[in-house]
């Protein structure tokens, strides 16, 4: 089961716009921040589309989502974590962006206006 939260911005785990994590019942609860969306609905999408895709190819490749939280909690404010070499879901993190780059370009949007907001 997947469960989509929007959560205001102040209501995330620590500094960001989409987060996932699995919870009990083998659950992944996605959690995009309400923001996001006002600004446009796209955003909302393209985000959990990232955060979905991200967090599936974790599981599947053994990283857990302790991992990721551990390594994104030590890298705020120093750009995407994900983007980081050393980051431990950054194949997984790439190819969830590259799915939510092909995402935009279907709906029109403009991807340096959706990473520049």
């Amino acid at each position: 089961m997947v469960r989509l939260r929007i959560v205001p911005q102040l209501e995330q785990r620590y500094d960001t716009e989409g987060d996932w994590l699995w919870t009990a019942g083998n659950v992944l609860e996605i959690r995009i921040s309400r923001e996001v969306g006002e600004e446009d609905p796209r955003y909302g999408m393209l985000m959990f589309i990232h955060e979905l895709i991200e967090a599936l190819l974790c599981r599947s490749a053994g990283v857990t989502g302790a991992r990721v939280d551990a390594f994104d909690m030590l890298h705020q404010g120093s750009g995407e974590p994900g983007e980081d070499p050393s980051a431990p879901y950054r194949t997984q993190h790439i190819a969830a962006e590259a799915a939510e780059r092909a995402l935009a370009e279907a709906l029109g949007v403009n991807w340096q206006s959706y990473l520049g907001r």
